[in-house]
């Protein structure tokens, strides 16, 4: 008996020094499996989609899903199958290029701008959509200055829908004139299309997504410009209208956030364009100087900046709201 009891004693002690011997993170795994949840309970809301239910069809014994490819298994946060979104300033240029990004991830897109008649590109888009991508691109003329046209526009696009799940703001001027020599006209024109366009176009948006009760994402085009003044660049009120942007959706965010709508801005750099293209035909230093300017010596492109824009409008960024975005190459954190 005595024997009996001085094994057990051994195996306490063994055990003892076993438990003390452990290493802190297999602790902190067994205290974590048997203690509650700490802290306040997550708020229930609109987040991220879970993966499609045809996903648990493929899972393997091991739970890991089985090899396939399309845009409906993987990353489904990202997916815009059935979103209908609205993007200005897509006639051309850089709205053109987020609007068929967003049709790549499965949109419907309605492009809105002031040309008569959008660019030729505008219809290779068109096609794409149609034939490759199983989606449609849509266009309608008006310019952002005319706000009840405007209200009209979206709420037809909203009723035929059904919906209206985003808007990326893409609509901008840009004007080079000394400050001295800036009229009231031309700083107001300016003001007039970067500002209060982008907000009537946005305020637009948000009273379908609250009338439709589903949230929204909402982004906003601004610019690095709005952060920084550029060295070489006269471009006063350009860069004033773009800070207001920053600003603005910071605003609009904390108002619209209980209606579950997020609002976001996207900061370009400096984009090659056909516009930049003529515009270093009459200031060639420009086109030297520039890439010196950011952290990777070199001037993006328009296509650089499509992953940004579906992540912004899609569930991947869910939990993003009164934030910019700014892609500069770096420019500005100098």
């Amino acid at each position: 008996m005595a024997f009996l009891a001085r094994s057990l004693l051994r195996k306490t002690h063994s055990s003892a020094r076993a438990s003390r011997a452990l290493p802190y993170h297999q602790c902190r795994l067994q205290h974590d499996v048997h203690d509650p949840p700490r802290g306040n309970p997550p708020i229930a809301g609109r987040g991220p989609p879970g993966p499609p239910k045809e996903e648990a069809a493929s899972l393997r014994d091991n739970g890991r899903p089985s090899s396939y490819l399309g845009t409906t298994r993987r990353l489904p946060e990202f997916n815009l199958n059935d979103k209908v979104v609205l993007v200005t300033g897509a006639a051309r240029g850089l709205g053109l290029v987020q609007a068929e990004a967003l049709l790549e991830a499965g949109a419907t897109v309605y492009a809105l701008d002031r040309l008569t008649e959008p660019s030729p590109d505008f219809y290779r888009v068109q096609k794409r959509a149609a034939e490759e991508l199983g989606t449609t691109l849509h266009y309608r003329q008006i310019d952002v200055r005319d706000v009840p046209r405007l209200n009209e526009i979206v709420r037809n696009i909203s009723e035929s829908q059904g919906k209206l799940d985003g808007l990326i703001a893409a609509a901008g001027i840009q004007q080079e004139t000394p400050a001295l020599e800036y009229s009231p006209k031309d700083a107001n024109t300016m003001f007039e299309v970067n500002i209060t366009g982008v907000f009537m176009t946005a305020q637009a948006a948000a009273k379908e997504m609250i009338r439709w009760g589903n949230g929204g994402s909402i982004v906003m085009i601004a610019s690095m410009s709005g952060t920084v003044a550029n060295r070489g660049l006269i471009c006063s009120a350009y860069n004033a209208s773009k800070a207001g942007v920053i600003q603005l959706a910071r605003n609009l965010a904390a108002e619209w956030g209980p209606h579950g709508i997020r609002v976001n801005t996207l900061s370009p750099g400096y984009i090659v364009t056909a516009m930049v293209e003529a515009l270093f035909e009459q200031f060639p230093e420009r086109k030297r100087d520039w890439p010196t300017q950011n952290m990777l010596g070199k001037l993006s492109k328009p296509e650089e900046y499509r992953g940004a824009g579906v992540f912004l409008i899609s569930d991947a960024s869910s939990f993003m709201t009164g934030s910019d975005l700014r892609i500069d190459g770096g420019h500005a954190a100098w």
